[in-house]
């Protein structure tokens, strides 16, 4: 992992998709955190066109950050759908910085919305796991179990009330056919028993 100065207001550390950059210090809105560094890839050329990697942020159509460096400590920034950062693309000055668009506090994870071709291209297929995503993820779950039970209850609810047997403040109803199996067999025939 490289070197962070102490000054500065964030660390890489562990987060729920690997490796993650948290704040260290409160950041502000507005802020200035980091720049994302790498060679730059023009487009036009066959072999820089020809680079794939996760990292590549591109900045025109013709000019492209390739971030994959391991001094680039911007690209431990992960994505978030409600992020509190954003990129700043200076298309003139080919530079790229990110920006808090919240304040942020210590611990906080710093995130950025990566855009729709790259949450299409890598995203999608895994299923985003940003915060807001799991949150919203977590409540259909809890929707869909809750429904399930619903459903489930309305059904056991169907079935008594048409069946023979029905709950009498929780318990069952006794049935009127006798309990011995000769005398059953006697009643469905429509015999009856006497002794002589």
């Amino acid at each position: 992992m490289p070197d962070i100065s102490l000054n500065k207001p964030y660390r890489i550390g562990r987060s729920r998709t690997g490796l993650g950059l948290f704040a260290t210090k409160p950041i502000k809105k507005g802020t200035t955190i980091i720049r994302y560094i790498g060679p730059l890839l023009d487009c036009n050329k066959e072999k820089d066109d020809a680079v794939e990697n996760k990292y590549l942020f591109q900045i025109t159509s013709r000019w492209t950050i390739d971030g994959s460096l391991r001094k680039n400590i911007a690209r431990y920034i992960n994505h978030s759908c409600k992020p509190n950062a954003e990129s700043d693309v200076r298309k003139i000055k080919r530079r790229v910085d990110i920006r808090a668009i919240k304040d942020i506090a210590p611990g906080e994870e710093i995130n950025y919305d990566y855009g729709t071709d790259y949450f299409k291209e890598y995203l999608k297929p895994i299923g985003c796991k940003c915060d807001s995503c799991e949150k919203k993820r977590k409540k259909l779950r809890a929707a869909a179990r809750e429904e399930k039970k619903h459903s489930r209850a309305r059904a056991e609810k169907r079935a008594g009330v048409g069946g023979s047997r029905r709950k009498l403040n929780g318990h069952k109803a006794r049935s009127a056919a006798p309990k011995n199996s000769k005398a059953r067999s006697a009643a469905k025939d429509g015999r009856s028993k006497k002794r002589s």
